[in-house]
């Protein structure tokens, strides 16, 4: 064996990622293609900080059966335009929207143990806005 190819050999292997110093953790995150269900909605926490709340509708299945998930989104957007975009938005907008998913478990009014999944907002793009219904005047 060559002198050259021996260091190569004898290299130990890397037991770190290389891409991040770090460590390795799980990551929940969802994306959903679908319909506004209403114009978004700002809230206040209990805290007092300010959430901008909207569900979106996603249908899947074949055109006969079809079936339609409801997803509710919260997003903490920064006062400004972007945040003022999203109010805007109408119903029915087709959007696409990316966020970090979690289980939540509570206890409901009658004491039995509820799961939902709750949606924080990465990133929405709009892709169709709802047509308005009137023709173009002259």
């Amino acid at each position: 064996m060559s002198a050259f190819l021996r260091p190569a050999l004898a290299a130990p292997r890397m037991a770190a990622r290389t891409f991040s110093t770090t460590a390795s953790r799980g990551v929940a995150r969802i994306t959903i293609v679908g319909n506004l269900a209403d114009t978004p909605e700002l809230q206040a926490t209990s805290t007092g900080r300010e959430v901008l709340k909207y569900a979106v509708a996603s249908n899947s299945g074949p055109k006969d059966n079809r079936q339609t998930s409801w997803f509710r989104v919260a997003s903490f957007e920064q006062p400004g335009p972007r945040r003022d975009y999203l109010q805007s938005l109408p119903k029915g907008s087709l959007v696409f929207v990316e966020g970090d998913a979690s289980m939540n478990t509570y206890q409901d009014a009658e004491g039995k143990t509820r799961s939902s999944l709750s949606i924080i907002q990465r990133n929405i793009e709009v892709l169709k806005r709802p047509s308005t219904g009137t023709a173009p005047s002259e």
